[in-house]
Protein backbone atom coordinates (compact mmCIF):
# COMPACT_ATOMS: atom_id res chain seq x y z
CA UNK A 1 0.00 0.00 0.00
CA UNK A 2 1.65 3.47 -0.97
CA UNK A 3 0.63 6.23 1.78
CA UNK A 4 2.41 9.27 -0.03
CA UNK A 5 -0.15 11.72 0.85
CA UNK A 6 -1.08 10.44 4.80
CA UNK A 7 2.74 10.67 5.36
CA UNK A 8 3.04 13.97 4.76
CA UNK A 9 0.07 14.92 6.96
CA UNK A 10 1.65 13.76 10.30
CA UNK A 11 5.34 14.54 11.92
CA UNK A 12 6.56 10.43 11.91
CA UNK A 13 5.19 7.48 9.78
CA UNK A 14 6.12 3.92 9.03
CA UNK A 15 4.16 1.49 7.42
CA UNK A 16 4.49 -2.20 7.81
CA UNK A 17 2.81 -5.10 6.25
CA UNK A 18 1.64 -7.22 8.90
CA UNK A 19 2.29 -6.82 12.71
CA UNK A 20 0.96 -8.04 16.22
CA UNK A 21 -0.12 -4.35 17.78
CA UNK A 22 0.00 -1.47 16.31
CA UNK A 23 -0.41 0.12 19.47
CA UNK A 24 1.65 -2.26 21.52
CA UNK A 25 5.05 -1.50 18.79
CA UNK A 26 3.95 2.01 19.27
CA UNK A 27 4.06 2.27 22.47
CA UNK A 28 6.94 0.55 23.42
CA UNK A 29 9.16 2.66 20.56
CA UNK A 30 7.75 5.85 21.70
CA UNK A 31 9.22 4.93 25.44
CA UNK A 32 11.99 3.86 24.38
CA UNK A 33 12.95 6.59 22.17
CA UNK A 34 11.18 9.93 22.72
CA UNK A 35 12.87 12.22 21.29
CA UNK A 36 12.19 10.26 17.90
CA UNK A 37 8.46 10.07 18.52
CA UNK A 38 6.92 13.95 18.50
CA UNK A 39 3.52 14.15 18.75
CA UNK A 40 1.61 12.76 15.61
CA UNK A 41 3.39 9.97 15.23
CA UNK A 42 1.69 7.36 13.07
CA UNK A 43 2.11 3.68 13.12
CA UNK A 44 -0.16 1.76 10.36
CA UNK A 45 -0.24 -1.90 9.68
CA UNK A 46 -1.95 -3.91 6.78
CA UNK A 47 -2.72 -6.24 9.24
CA UNK A 48 -2.55 -7.49 13.07
CA UNK A 49 -2.34 -10.70 14.81
CA UNK A 50 -2.28 -9.96 18.00
CA UNK A 51 -4.65 -6.83 18.04
CA UNK A 52 -7.09 -5.61 20.71
CA UNK A 53 -10.23 -4.13 21.18
CA UNK A 54 -11.99 -2.76 24.19
CA UNK A 55 -13.14 -5.20 26.74
CA UNK A 56 -10.20 -7.23 26.53
CA UNK A 57 -11.47 -8.52 22.91
CA UNK A 58 -9.19 -9.34 20.14
CA UNK A 59 -9.05 -7.87 16.81
CA UNK A 60 -7.59 -9.89 14.02
CA UNK A 61 -7.32 -8.52 11.16
CA UNK A 62 -6.52 -9.96 7.70
CA UNK A 63 -4.14 -8.98 5.21
CA UNK A 64 -4.27 -5.74 3.17
CA UNK A 65 -7.98 -5.90 3.70
CA UNK A 66 -7.94 -3.41 6.96
CA UNK A 67 -6.02 -1.08 8.44
CA UNK A 68 -4.80 -0.80 11.80
CA UNK A 69 -4.06 2.76 12.74
CA UNK A 70 -1.59 3.92 15.89
CA UNK A 71 -1.06 7.87 16.41
CA UNK A 72 0.85 9.08 19.13
CA UNK A 73 -0.40 12.05 20.46
CA UNK A 74 1.42 14.62 23.15
CA UNK A 75 -1.23 17.13 23.63
CA UNK A 76 0.67 20.04 25.49
CA UNK A 77 -2.27 22.09 25.59
CA UNK A 78 -4.46 19.38 27.47
CA UNK A 79 -4.60 18.55 31.04
CA UNK A 80 -4.11 14.85 31.72
CA UNK A 81 -8.00 15.26 33.27
CA UNK A 82 -8.86 15.66 29.79
CA UNK A 83 -7.61 12.79 28.23
CA UNK A 84 -10.06 10.70 28.45
CA UNK A 85 -11.71 12.67 25.34
CA UNK A 86 -8.42 11.15 23.23
CA UNK A 87 -10.53 8.19 22.22
CA UNK A 88 -13.58 10.16 21.82
CA UNK A 89 -11.74 12.81 19.46
CA UNK A 90 -10.50 9.69 17.23
CA UNK A 91 -14.31 8.15 16.92
CA UNK A 92 -15.51 11.94 15.87
CA UNK A 93 -12.46 11.55 13.22
CA UNK A 94 -13.46 7.97 12.22
CA UNK A 95 -16.39 8.96 11.73
CA UNK A 96 -15.89 11.60 9.16
CA UNK A 97 -13.81 10.05 7.38
CA UNK A 98 -16.07 6.64 6.86
CA UNK A 99 -18.99 9.55 5.82
CA UNK A 100 -16.76 11.20 3.53
CA UNK A 101 -16.14 7.80 1.88
CA UNK A 102 -19.63 6.70 1.79
CA UNK A 103 -21.31 10.27 1.60
CA UNK A 104 -24.86 8.54 0.95
CA UNK A 105 -24.86 6.10 4.36
CA UNK A 106 -26.50 6.38 7.56
CA UNK A 107 -22.81 6.50 9.69
CA UNK A 108 -23.60 6.26 13.40
CA UNK A 109 -20.86 6.95 16.29
CA UNK A 110 -21.81 4.59 19.40
CA UNK A 111 -20.64 5.69 22.62
CA UNK A 112 -17.77 5.56 23.08
CA UNK A 113 -16.38 5.87 19.64
CA UNK A 114 -17.74 2.75 17.51
CA UNK A 115 -18.44 3.65 13.72
CA UNK A 116 -21.21 2.30 12.54
CA UNK A 117 -22.95 1.89 8.95
CA UNK A 118 -26.63 1.70 9.03
CA UNK A 119 -25.96 0.00 13.00
CA UNK A 120 -23.00 -2.53 11.54
CA UNK A 121 -19.35 -1.57 13.08
CA UNK A 122 -17.15 -0.61 10.57
CA UNK A 123 -14.12 0.91 13.15
CA UNK A 124 -13.47 0.84 16.92
CA UNK A 125 -11.22 3.13 18.90
CA UNK A 126 -8.19 1.50 21.78
CA UNK A 127 -6.42 4.29 23.40
CA UNK A 128 -2.88 3.37 25.26
CA UNK A 129 -1.49 5.68 27.91
CA UNK A 130 2.55 5.75 27.66
CA UNK A 131 3.73 4.55 30.59
CA UNK A 132 5.12 8.02 31.87
CA UNK A 133 1.88 9.27 31.32
CA UNK A 134 3.67 12.01 28.82
CA UNK A 135 1.38 10.95 25.98
CA UNK A 136 -1.07 8.45 24.68
CA UNK A 137 -1.46 6.31 22.08
CA UNK A 138 -4.86 6.30 20.01
CA UNK A 139 -5.49 3.29 17.84
CA UNK A 140 -7.93 2.65 15.08
CA UNK A 141 -9.02 -0.50 12.96
CA UNK A 142 -11.29 0.37 10.09
CA UNK A 143 -12.64 -2.37 7.64
CA UNK A 144 -11.76 -1.58 3.83
CA UNK A 145 -12.02 -4.35 1.65
CA UNK A 146 -13.44 -7.61 3.67
CA UNK A 147 -15.80 -9.85 2.29
CA UNK A 148 -18.98 -10.46 3.67
CA UNK A 149 -16.85 -13.77 4.97
CA UNK A 150 -14.42 -12.32 6.22
CA UNK A 151 -15.93 -9.86 8.73
CA UNK A 152 -14.96 -10.56 12.35
CA UNK A 153 -19.06 -10.35 13.69
CA UNK A 154 -21.96 -10.57 11.90
CA UNK A 155 -22.80 -7.55 12.56
CA UNK A 156 -19.74 -5.85 11.76
CA UNK A 157 -19.65 -4.31 7.62
CA UNK A 158 -16.39 -3.13 5.43
CA UNK A 159 -16.71 0.11 3.02
CA UNK A 160 -16.65 -2.45 0.61
CA UNK A 161 -19.25 -4.17 1.13
CA UNK A 162 -21.05 -0.72 1.58
CA UNK A 163 -19.71 0.42 -2.02
CA UNK A 164 -16.28 2.25 -1.26
CA UNK A 165 -14.23 2.53 -4.50
CA UNK A 166 -11.71 5.04 -2.97
CA UNK A 167 -8.12 4.35 -2.13
CA UNK A 168 -6.48 3.60 1.75
CA UNK A 169 -4.16 6.36 1.47
CA UNK A 170 -6.97 9.25 0.60
CA UNK A 171 -8.94 7.48 3.30
CA UNK A 172 -6.16 7.70 6.12
CA UNK A 173 -5.63 10.99 5.26
CA UNK A 174 -9.10 12.15 5.85
CA UNK A 175 -9.15 10.78 9.19
CA UNK A 176 -5.67 11.58 10.04
CA UNK A 177 -6.31 15.47 9.07
CA UNK A 178 -9.94 15.41 11.46
CA UNK A 179 -8.15 14.10 14.26
CA UNK A 180 -5.09 17.16 14.12
CA UNK A 181 -8.14 19.39 13.93
CA UNK A 182 -9.80 18.13 16.56
CA UNK A 183 -6.60 17.92 18.87
CA UNK A 184 -6.21 21.40 18.84
CA UNK A 185 -9.02 22.00 21.06
CA UNK A 186 -10.65 19.61 24.02
CA UNK A 187 -13.87 21.41 23.96
CA UNK A 188 -14.34 21.34 20.14
CA UNK A 189 -13.96 17.58 20.42
CA UNK A 190 -16.57 17.59 24.05
CA UNK A 191 -19.06 19.43 21.59
CA UNK A 192 -18.11 17.40 18.34
CA UNK A 193 -18.52 13.90 20.38
CA UNK A 194 -22.12 15.46 21.43
CA UNK A 195 -23.45 16.27 18.59
CA UNK A 196 -22.32 13.21 16.65
CA UNK A 197 -22.50 10.12 18.92
CA UNK A 198 -26.18 8.74 18.32
CA UNK A 199 -26.59 6.72 21.51
CA UNK A 200 -27.95 9.87 23.27
CA UNK A 201 -31.17 9.83 23.10
CA UNK A 202 -31.98 5.72 22.71
CA UNK A 203 -32.81 3.21 25.18
CA UNK A 204 -29.32 1.32 26.16
CA UNK A 205 -28.44 -1.50 27.79
CA UNK A 206 -24.93 -0.98 29.29
CA UNK A 207 -22.73 -3.96 30.44
CA UNK A 208 -19.77 -3.64 32.69
CA UNK A 209 -16.57 -5.59 33.07
CA UNK A 210 -18.11 -7.51 36.32
CA UNK A 211 -20.77 -8.82 33.90
CA UNK A 212 -23.56 -6.36 36.03
CA UNK A 213 -26.07 -4.51 33.69
CA UNK A 214 -27.60 -1.69 33.72
CA UNK A 215 -30.72 -0.36 31.57
CA UNK A 216 -32.44 2.44 30.75
CA UNK A 217 -32.18 5.93 28.07
CA UNK A 218 -28.76 7.09 27.56
CA UNK A 219 -29.56 10.94 27.92
CA UNK A 220 -25.82 12.81 27.67
CA UNK A 221 -22.09 12.89 27.90
CA UNK A 222 -20.58 14.75 31.23
CA UNK A 223 -17.59 16.72 31.18
CA UNK A 224 -15.34 13.46 31.68
CA UNK A 225 -16.99 11.88 28.33
CA UNK A 226 -18.63 9.17 30.48
CA UNK A 227 -22.21 7.87 29.20
CA UNK A 228 -24.99 9.35 31.36
CA UNK A 229 -28.41 6.67 31.35
CA UNK A 230 -31.28 7.14 33.44
CA UNK A 231 -31.39 3.98 34.62
CA UNK A 232 -35.16 2.23 35.14
CA UNK A 233 -36.68 2.79 38.70
CA UNK A 234 -33.40 5.50 39.44
CA UNK A 235 -34.11 8.86 40.45
CA UNK A 236 -30.15 9.74 39.77
CA UNK A 237 -28.38 9.62 36.54
CA UNK A 238 -25.72 6.80 36.26
CA UNK A 239 -22.02 7.69 34.83
CA UNK A 240 -20.74 4.91 32.71
CA UNK A 241 -17.04 5.64 32.07
CA UNK A 242 -16.43 2.18 31.01
CA UNK A 243 -18.90 -0.37 29.55
CA UNK A 244 -20.35 -2.85 26.18
CA UNK A 245 -22.99 -0.69 25.31
CA UNK A 246 -25.85 -2.10 23.47
CA UNK A 247 -28.44 0.02 21.66
CA UNK A 248 -32.11 -1.68 22.09
CA UNK A 249 -34.23 -1.39 19.60
CA UNK A 250 -37.73 -1.30 21.46
CA UNK A 251 -39.04 -0.12 24.75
Amino acid sequence: MDFFKSAQAVNRFEYVTQTGSTNTDLVAQASANPSDFPSFSVLVAGAQTAGRGRTGRVWVSPPEKSLAISVLVRPSAWSKEDFGWLPLAAGVAMRSAVKVALPHAEVGLKWPNDVQVSGKKISGILSELLPDASGVVIGAGINLSLELSELPIPESTSLLLEGWTGSPDDFLLVYLKKLSELLSDVNLVRAQVKNDCNTIGLRVRAIFPDHSEAVGVAVGIDESGRLLINVDEQSQLFAVSAADIQHLRHN
